[in-house]
């Protein structure tokens, strides 16, 4: 019989700092790194090692031993179980020091540069109800407690509706309240729920992939109108219309009621084919002006307070005359590129999803600009030396990709083109500074900014201005 192997606690370890993924930093007595989940900057923790590496510790909360005091009472009954707002415990002006200061040291220790201006954080005037966008998953066996485990009452029915476990994909919380989404979305889910319950209709098992209800999403826009989408694992159209025809009566917001038929071993809906069940299948969204189609599938930023100032000061850093080519990499569905369209003689739109670029194109025309050109392609393979040949030199490079920051063959062009500025996007400072520092003998770095699109979390967005030397 194998003998359980017993836990290491480290104690009294005194946290410092933030770092990656809202783990809290501090170190032992003898200088060694420790790397703790479960805990903010300033808590004194007696700490279980997870992992041992060579240079550090991953370990979790054991005890707090002396709370940080930048504590607050974290709002969700959820908090440290669902995983969604891990600084939820943190005071907002704290989770923006810590995020300006991670954007900060990434440049100078990743990129390896030194001189340039840090502009304050925008911080968000909304820290809750700032998403659009929520998804949920149903599942016939929720996440059970630990007290729940161990105790013998009988907990009801194993039904839920609400967000994966971390670490666990088959592991539902069924979530009673969520702070993220403004009203009426909790009320909508509680509702399905309960309807579905009492209606004896079946949740989705996802060991056995059997099941009629599987997922739920809900999309708004800035005029309080609302997309219900529901994933259906089969078809049984009385009941699907029963309930449709309930949320439609109770909740007079939704202006557009979709579904799929998803027989799949997965969630995603980008190969699925929806169908209208109420209202035109899409929203509409205004931004300074600008209108855009968001259907169930399109991408468009969670936070729409935030991504209008995002987008306000990246056509701030542009600085746009209105006489400038400008090229925007990894342009999605157009948004950034038509923003600043309006104060720029040409728009080239790169983007690798067919179906955002139908959307790019299709928003040009609702918005009547005629400035704007939009390619389809892998970005390392699309914006090649035949494309630059074939095309007009940039002015203003606008690049917004993903975490994992460019393709360094997508450098390499950028620094063929020499665009006299570029503007650098990120949702992922670590990748960004690690592509800034293979620019920087060819442009300074002036300013960046970081946003703060996604409060409660550790996620931060930074804007930094280059110019060529």
């Amino acid at each position: 019989m194998m003998r359980k192997k017993k836990d290491v606690i480290l104690e009294n370890i005194k946290l410092f700092a933030a770092g990656a993924k809202g783990v809290a930093i501090g170190k032992t007595e003898e200088g060694k790194t420790v790397l703790v989940s479960g805990a903010i900057p300033g808590d004194v923790v007696n700490a279980r090692v997870k992992k041992s590496k060579s240079k550090y510790f991953e370990a979790e909360v054991k005890e707090i031993v002396e709370k940080s005091p930048f504590r607050v009472e974290p709002k969700c009954i959820h908090f440290g179980t669902c995983g969604g707002c891990k600084w939820q415990n943190m005071s907002y002006e704290k989770q923006l020091d810590f995020k300006q200061e991670e954007v900060y040291n990434n440049i100078k220790r990743i990129g390896g540069i030194d001189d340039f201006e840090t502009i304050p954080i925008l911080g968000a005037e909304e820290q809750y109800f700032y998403r659009n966008k929520m998804e949920f998953s149903f599942s016939n066996a929720r996440w059970l407690t630990q007290y729940e485990i161990s105790s013998e009452e009988n907990f009801g029915s194993r039904d839920a509706l609400g967000f994966h476990i971390p670490g666990m994909w088959s592991k539902i919380l069924d979530l009673k309240e969520c702070f993220l989404q403004e009203d009426p979305s909790n009320a909508i889910r509680l509702a399905v729920k309960k309807y579905a319950e009492n209606k004896g209709l079946d949740f989705f098992d996802v060991k056995s992939q059997e099941g009629f209800l599987r997922t739920l999403m809900m999309r708004q826009n800035s005029k309080g109108e609302w997309m219900v989408l529901f994933q259906l694992y089969r078809e049984e159209k009385e009941n699907r219309t029963q309930l449709f025809d309930y949320l439609l009566e109770q909740f007079p917001q939704i202006k557009t009621l979709v579904y799929a038929i998803n027989p799949k071993h997965n969630d995603s809906i980008y190969d699925q084919d929806i169908k209208v069940y109420f209202g035109d299948g899409f929203l509409m969204e205004e931004m300074d002006g600008l209108k855009f189609k968001i259907g169930p599938k399109s991408f468009f930023q969670t936070n729409y307070k935030q991504a209008l100032e995002l987008y306000r000061k990246t056509l701030e850093f542009a600085d746009l005359k209105g006489d400038e080519v400008v090229y925007d990499l990894y342009t999605g569905t157009g948004t950034i590129a038509q923003y600043v369209a309006r104060n720029a003689k040409h728009v080239i739109g790169i983007e690798s999803v067919q179906e955002a670029i139908d959307a790019a194109i299709e928003h040009a025309e609702l918005n009547g600009l005629t400035n704007t050109t939009f390619y389809c392609g892998d970005m390392k393979n699309v914006f090649n030396d035949e494309f630059l040949e074939n095309h007009p030199k940039a002015d203003v490079l606008i690049t917004d990709p993903p975490r994992d920051g460019m393709h360094q063959k997508v450098v390499e062009q950028i620094l063929k083109l020499a665009p006299e500025k570029v503007v650098y996007v990120s949702c992922n400072s670590a990748t960004q500074a690690r592509d800034l520092a293979l620019m920087k003998d060819h442009y300074t770095l002036v300013k960046i900014l970081p946003v703060d699109m996604f409060p409660q979390t550790h996620h931060v967005e930074n804007i930094a201005l280059l110019i060529k030397k």
